[in-house]
């Protein structure tokens, strides 16, 4: 996947402004799989162990992405205390979300740089993805 580093920037602020708690959103694209627009969301758990993206969050970003034609290109969240892996109740959510890439943000690292990755998750397989930030 292809993201401007002013995407990029965006989803890693959204994660670090949430933590402790896990932050959550949309990555939408256009046809070639390019990102070209970040949809924040809010973690209806509001809890640093799983996330939820509020339903009407939901609505307003489907109506965005259908009015801008564009598409689902992933579900982008964050880890606060674990590396930036999907966890199990990650691989048992993609099935909601099918064809979607998954964007995590770990915040955990000493150093307190975060360390973002990006994978496919399909039928319960796992599969990293290039993230190439322009």
């Amino acid at each position: 996947m292809r993201i401007a580093r002013e995407l990029y920037e965006q989803i890693v602020a959204h994660a670090r402004a949430e933590a402790p708690n896990e932050c959550c959103g949309v990555v939408a694209t256009n046809g070639d799989g390019g990102a070209v627009r970040v949809f924040p969301a809010r973690n209806k758990h509001v809890s640093p162990l799983r996330f939820e993206i509020d339903e009407h969050d939901l609505i307003r970003i489907w109506t965005a992405i259908d009015d801008e034609d564009l598409e689902l290109g992933a579900i982008y969240h964050s880890h606060t205390r674990t590396p930036p892996e999907p966890s199990q109740t990650d691989i048992n959510g993609a099935a909601k979300w099918p064809g979607a890439l998954w964007v995590i943000v770990g915040l955990a690292a000493d150093d307190g740089e975060p360390d973002v990755r990006t994978w496919a998750i399909e039928d319960g397989r796992v599969a990293p993805v290039e993230l190439v930030v322009e």
